[in-house]
C-alpha cells in the first residue's frame, strides 16, 4: 500500500468519528482530486435517498412481521434500494422487501438478504474493514477517484452502487476485486445517461 492509499485508508476509517472533518481533511491535499467526488445524482435525489433509508429503517423497526432477531440493512442510491443482512425465514425476508418496495420514491429493490442468524460483531467489523479498503482503492485509482461510489460489504461480498458508464463500472469492479478479503463483487451501477432520461 503506497503513502497515498494509506492516507486515504486512514481518513476513510475515521469518517464515522470525524464526520465532515474527514472530508475537509481530504480537501487539504491528502487525496488530491478525490476530495471533490463527482456525485452524478441531483441534489433532490441525494435528499430522497436519505429519506428512503430513514423511512425504511423506521418501517422495519415498527413492523410486527420483522422480529428482533433480524438484521436488515438498507442502502439507497438514486432510488434503487439494496437490502442486505440476515432474516430468520423466507417469510420475514419477503415481508422486509415488500415494506421497502412500498416506500415512496423507491424505483427498485435489490434483495440480497440471507436466511441466517444475524452476523457476529467480528464479521461486521471485518466487512467494515473491507469496505474501507475498497473505498480507499477506488479513491486512489485514477479512473474512479472522482466518482461517488457507494460501497456495501456483507459477508465478504462487496456491492457497488453509483451512476457510471459500462467502462467506468467495469474498472471499479476490477479495482474492487483486487482488494484483500473480497469474496465477490456485485455491480449495481446505473448508466448516468439512462438515469437522466428516466428522470425527465
Amino acid at each position: 500500500m503506497n503513502r497515498r492509499e494509506l492516507s486515504l485508508y486512514t481518513l476513510i476509517a475515521l469518517m464515522p468519528v470525524l464526520g465532515g472533518c474527514a472530508l475537509a481533511a481530504l480537501g487539504a491535499g491528502a487525496a488530491g482530486g478525490a476530495a471533490v467526488a463527482a456525485d452524478r445524482r441531483t441534489t433532490g435525489s441525494v435528499v430522497e435517498d436519505q429519506s428512503i433509508e430513514l423511512k425504511a429503517a423506521q418501517a422495519l423497526r415498527a413492523s410486527e412481521s420483522i422480529p428482533s432477531n433480524s438484521n436488515v440493512n438498507v442502502t439507497s442510491y438514486n432510488g434503487s434500494v439494496l437490502l442486505t443482512g440476515e432474516a430468520p425465514s423466507q417469510e420475514v425476508r419477503t415481508a422486509a422487501v415488500e415494506l421497502v418496495r412500498n416506500i415512496e420514491k423507491v424505483k427498485r429493490v435489490y434483495d440480497e438478504i440471507t436466511i441466517a442468524e444475524p452476523s457476529s460483531m467480528k464479521a461486521r467489523g471485518s466487512d467494515a474493514l473491507i469496505t474501507s479498503r475498497v473505498k480507499t482503492r477506488l479513491l486512489a485509482d485514477d479512473q474512479t477517484e472522482g466518482f461517488d461510489i457507494k460501497v456495501v460489504t456483507e459477508r465478504g461480498v462487496v456491492y457497488l452502487m453509483g451512476l457510471l458508464s459500462d467502462a467506468e463500472a467495469q474498472n471499479a469492479v476490477d479495482v474492487s476485486k483486487r482488494v484483500e478479503g473480497v469474496q465477490r463483487v456485485v455491480s449495481l451501477f446505473e448508466d448516468p445517461q439512462e438515469a437522466s432520461t428516466a428522470q425527465r
